[in-house]
């Protein structure tokens, strides 16, 4: 199983909670995900989110508390991934794609109340809109259900 640890980073742009999202491209799919990646050996996972974070998208942030953690059971042809996603603040520079580190279309800063209707990788929408209405921890949600993209 594979771990991918993700940020999520949100910001109030007129009165309305925004959340960053990376368009990629999967068998002929729009798919929008967290920022983040896999894990170089040796490294713990907030260290992971801000090195790829820098890499891909050229700015900082602190990562705080986790909030939530599930599984993404695939087909035989992919491995199985833990998704951990993190609370990310004090974003610091403008986040633009790097292209010699990503696959990423665009970033895409979305409402959270367009969240569970987004085609997002993992399929979490619900769950980080109802963080963002009680911020508590959601912990383990156990199995991700999503849909495969070729």
């Amino acid at each position: 199983m594979k771990v991918r640890p993700s940020a999520l980073i949100w910001r109030v742009q007129d009165n309305k909670t925004e959340v960053l999202l990376m368009r990629y491209n999967y068998g002929g799919q729009d798919v929008l995900a967290l920022p983040g990646g896999n894990p170089d050996r040796g490294e713990i996972l907030p260290e992971t989110i801000v090195r790829e974070i820098r890499e891909e998208l050229g700015v900082s942030v602190d990562v705080g508390e986790m909030i939530l953690a599930g599984e993404m059971l695939l087909t035989e042809r992919n491995d199985d991934v833990l998704h951990v996603v993190f609370a990310a603040r004090n974003l610091q520079g403008t986040p633009a794609l790097n292209p010699a580190e990503t696959s990423a279309l665009e970033l895409v800063w979305q409402p959270i109340a367009d969240l569970p209707h987004l085609n997002l990788y993992p399929n979490i929408g619900e769950r980080l809109q109802s963080w963002f209405s009680s911020a508590t921890y959601l912990g383990y949600v156990g199995r991700i259900e999503q849909q495969y993209f070729g």
